[in-house]
């Protein structure tokens, strides 16, 4: 993959993240934002770590990758809350039911995506 195509993913998935993250924290779901733009910004910040640490993780492959992936993750969604100021996360569960969503719709989308182009 070239580098525009991997910078225009990154910044896709990133706005996805942050979409779902905003719709997780209007649920009640285990996370908190104190706005759209802190939820964008948790997006970012959350794409670029989880992406940066399962570079390290890639041997993994099938089932076991996906849930290094999930757990990896949720441990940085947990870590964000304590990073940014405008994010709370309440415990590892909401953080789980954040990584297990933002997973499912990046999924979805990318499939969708595939199907279209």
């Amino acid at each position: 993959m070239d580098f525009v195509g991997m910078l225009i993913g990154s910044l896709v998935s990133a706005v996805i993240a942050g979409l779902i993250i905003f719709i997780i924290a209007k649920l009640n779901l285990g996370l908190e934002v104190e706005s759209f733009a802190w939820a964008m910004i948790a997006g970012v910040f959350i794409g670029v770590v989880t992406n940066l640490v399962t570079q390290f993780t890639s041997d993994f492959g099938g089932w076991a990758g996906a849930l290094v992936h999930l757990v990896v993750s949720a441990g940085v969604i947990l870590g964000s809350g304590s990073l940014l100021k405008g994010l709370k996360v309440n415990g590892f569960v909401g953080a789980l039911i954040a990584a297990v969503a933002i997973a499912a719709i990046s999924f979805l989308t990318t499939w969708l995506l595939g199907e279209l182009i």
